[in-house]
């Protein structure tokens, strides 16, 4: 296999928080000697998130095994993951905004046929439900766990607990359609033929869907991570990645 020099367009902030977040674990651990530094295990860590690139690919380049990098780069998540904002963290956070913006995503998974349970009957493929926060701007502020792609939004929201934590703290919330019928502090546009509608109606509906776009920016931002954009690994896994995804946008932009 041929080695080549390449780049991660990842803001260097997020390599040294996940430095030194590696040096602080190794320390607990009482570790005393790795194949690579931390410095390097978190660079290895932020490519394969990052830029997809399978684990062989990864060890040819910093001149490790397959299994040590798959090693190195599963603790790394392991712990950033643990580092994520709860929700109800992410509602504190909230609390400073006129509103917040919910929306859900699917991530593209390798899944056959006979794996109903991951197939999204609204994207046509299989995949997982991720529900995504937003503030005003569209800036990313909270990722859900990862549930089975044939869950429907509202669904999900209700699993997660989104819609009662955002009533509770009185946290109005932007969403679409998918959310039918989930009440609380949830504004929805009017349903039905936009012939239909009321002038008035239509103008609420025009005003909604601009601000609800802006939701796009932060899934955007998270599929901007090229990993998420096609998993190939256990549905297991995928949470844990997706929680070190949010961890490391946060950082960059914190």
């Amino acid at each position: 296999m041929f080695v080549y020099p390449s780049g991660v367009d990842v803001s260097s902030s997020a390599l040294r928080f996940l430095a030194v977040r590696l040096k602080e674990h190794r320390r607990a651990l009482g570790t005393r000697w790795r194949r690579l530094n931390a410095g390097r295990q978190a660079l290895c860590t932020l490519a394969h998130l990052r830029n997809g690139q399978p684990y062989a690919q990864l060890a040819a380049g910093f001149g490790i095994g397959t299994t040590t990098a798959y090693r190195y780069i599963t603790e790394a998540v392991n712990l950033l993951a643990a580092l994520a904002p709860t929700l109800a963290e992410a509602v504190r956070a909230a609390s400073t905004k006129a509103y917040v913006i919910l929306d859900g995503t699917l991530l593209p998974i390798d899944r056959i046929a006979a794996d109903r349970p991951f197939y999204s009957g609204k994207h046509k493929k299989h995949g997982m439900n991720v529900q995504v926060i937003a503030d005003p701007k569209g800036r990313l502020m909270w990722a859900s766990p990862a549930l089975a792609g044939a869950v429907h939004d509202i669904r999900a929201a209700r699993e997660h607990g989104i819609i009662e934590v955002l009533a509770k703290a009185n946290i109005s919330c932007w969403a679409d359609k998918g959310y039918q019928g989930a009440g609380g502090t949830v504004r929805l546009p009017y349903r039905g033929r936009w012939d239909s509608l009321s002038t008035g109606q239509q103008a609420v509906n025009r005003s909604h869907a601009k601000i609800r776009a802006l939701v796009e920016q932060a899934i955007a931002t998270l599929k901007s991570w090229r990993l998420l954009r096609k998993l190939r690994c256990s549905t297991t896994r995928i949470t844990n990645l997706v929680q070190a995804v949010l961890v490391l946008q946060l950082t960059a932009t914190g």
